[in-house]
């Protein structure tokens, strides 16, 4: 574990800088604060204070031990992102000059044995970013019934095969309970059949499973709405940024939407950074292949 805390490297930790120009100075939030990859950059490029939230108590640990050396700049909070404006206002802070907000499921997560988050080891089936509330997915599992289980597994894994998928699950839960990755992850590829092509046929239901399990799209939207109206305003260029790194489509779709809703119209509230999404470079995707379906959208705040 402490390897892979050392070796972490943020995705677009770059563009990421380049969007929300810490040297700017000011107080800055990482929603996602992770292992602290984005907010090390924001602090040592300028920003003078930042505010860190992660609903996951393990990333906040690893987060700690990588900002220490920023002593009283760095503010850690166990919430979710999407509870920012009642972080802010326990804390005392009225508007910000910059929010980062990498979603989706971190290295650590992945990487970390125990989570349930990869089919690449046969392990209990959690799958909670908050493992200290919510229902497992094995328990939800064991409760949906087949149609709502088909619905999730197309619409948040854009699973074609997805009604085979809910159907294969029902029935193996009917003969024991379904309580381990590779449990699952056999009884999807079975049921995907067919030979393999460049992802594992398991992926598409994981991810879908993932985002149901945490709620990853519930209130993005509204997050983001909020997110922007807690950021400095300005009449011209020099107001809070937000940057927003999406792994999948779904996410970018509503990050894409929000984004042009809030800068179209006569009195426009925010100034799109990115038309199109940035993503990762060759030779970052190279070093990293998690990298590859990132997506990284930006506005700035204007006057109100």
């Amino acid at each position: 574990m402490a390897d892979e805390r050392t070796h972490h490297v943020p995705v677009m930790v770059g563009e990421v800088g380049a969007l929300l120009e810490p040297a700017r100075g000011g107080v800055f939030v990482d929603g996602t604060v992770g292992l602290g990859g984005h907010a090390r950059m924001l602090l040592d490029d300028g920003a003078d204070r930042l505010i860190g939230l992660d609903r996951d108590p393990d990333a906040l640990q690893a987060a700690r031990a990588a900002l220490q050396r920023f002593g009283d700049r760095v503010t850690l909070v166990h919430a979710d992102y999407r509870a920012l404006g009642a972080v802010l206002d326990a804390q005392r802070v009225d508007v910000v000059d910059g929010i980062v907000l990498d979603l989706g499921v971190s290295s650590l997560q992945l990487d970390a044995g125990g989570r349930g988050f990869s089919f690449r080891r046969d392990e209990p089936l959690d799958m909670r970013m908050d493992q200290s509330q919510g229902a497992t997915a094995a328990e939800r599992l064991a409760a949906v019934d087949e149609s709502e289980l088909a619905d999730v597994i197309y619409r948040f894994g854009e699973e074609r095969k997805s009604r085979r998928v809910a159907r294969a699950i029902v029935r193996a839960r009917e003969d024991a309970p379904i309580e381990r990755t590779g449990q699952l992850a056999a009884i999807v590829r079975r049921a995907v059949g067919g030979p393999w092509q460049r992802i594992d046929p398991a992926t598409r239901t994981f991810q879908a499973l993932r985002i149901w399990v945490n709620g990853e799209l519930d209130g993005l939207d509204a997050a983001l709405d909020g997110a922007v109206s807690r950021l400095r305003a300005a009449a011209g260029p020099g107001g809070g940024r937000l940057a927003v790194i999406s792994f999948h489509s779904l996410e970018d779709r509503v990050i894409k939407h929000a984004f042009r809703g809030m800068a179209s119209g006569d009195r426009p509230r925010v100034r799109l950074l990115t038309k199109r999404p940035i993503g990762a470079g060759a030779g970052e995707v190279a070093a990293n292949p998690r990298a590859r379906s990132a997506k990284l959208r930006g506005v700035e705040r204007l006057a109100a």
